[in-house]
Parts: C-alpha cells; sequence; structure tokens
C-alpha cells in the first residue's frame, strides 16, 4: 500500500520536526506501524462519520490524530493536529 501526504500535512510536519522533535519522531514510529498493520491496537484506527465519512483517524499520541483517506493508489493522510483542528466541524 503506498502512502502519501497532502502538501497541508507536508507543511505541518515540517514544523512539527523543527519544533518538536521528539512528537516528529513519535510520528513517524507510528506511521512505520501503519505501513506493516493499518489496524495495529497503538494506533486505535478507526472510521469517521459526519463531514469526514469517507475518512479514517488513527492515533500519534495522546490527543494527537491524523487522518486520511483510501485513493487508487492507497493512502492519502490529508490532515494532522489535536482532536478538536482535525474534528472541526
Amino acid at each position: 500500500m503506498e502512502i502519501s501526504f497532502s502538501s497541508n500535512v507536508v507543511k505541518k510536519l515540517k514544523e512539527i520536526k523543527a519544533e518538536r522533535p521528539k512528537t516528529f519522531k513519535r510520528i513517524q514510529k507510528q506511521l512505520m506501524l501503519f505501513a506493516e498493520n493499518p489496524i495495529h491496537n497503538s494506533l486505535r484506527t478507526h472510521k469517521l462519520k459526519g463531514r469526514l465519512k469517507n475518512s479514517w483517524s488513527i492515533s500519534i499520541e495522546g490527543n494527537l490524530r491524523m487522518l486520511y483517506r483510501f485513493d487508487a493508489d492507497g493512502v492519502v493522510f490529508f490532515e494532522i493536529g489535536n482532536h478538536d483542528e482535525v474534528y472541526k466541524g
């Protein structure tokens, strides 16, 4: 499965890498785990509802989430942030 990132996520990942390197390492770890097993228990993978009904979420740590959608080639992570940021209406 191919994993890609929206330009928005790439920008946020660069900011996190510069400002919070430990969090960035955790993101890398969780993404590697996702590549091996997208439904691993520590990811707490779940399908979303409502306006995000065609999307899925994984947990990075604490309140930090990454959202993704399936496309023809695999998955595209399109949002990263705390719970309130990524699920905002």
